[in-house]
């Protein structure tokens, strides 16, 4: 059994404690990730987390979980991906 497999074992969902500790399950892949913004691929579709101060934590790939602390503000998720890479500050400034 491969790691894809172990993960779409799991059920993927979000719990969030007062906006500053994030906990999510069936993650399959982090695409991107600074202080701002996190942009998960789960096994629901891609989800963007916009924050501050956000930090990654915990990430368990056999499993899919990832915890981040920091301020939330947003959890969004995203259909197309290749929409909201290519507009983001750094595909901007290059191109």
């Amino acid at each position: 059994m491969d790691k894809q497999d172990t993960i779409s074992n799991y059920n993927h969902g979000i719990s969030l404690l007062e906006r500053k500790n994030l906990v999510i399950t069936g993650v399959k892949k982090i695409e991107n990730f600074d202080s701002n913004e996190f942009l998960l691929d789960t096994l629901q579709g891609f989800l963007s987390i916009k924050g501050e101060g956000l930090e990654l934590v915990k990430l368990d790939t056999m499993q899919g979980n990832v915890t981040i602390k920091g301020m939330v503000y947003g959890i969004n998720y995203v259909e197309d991906i290749k929409k909201d890479k290519e507009g983001s500050l750094f595909n901007r400034l290059f191109k």
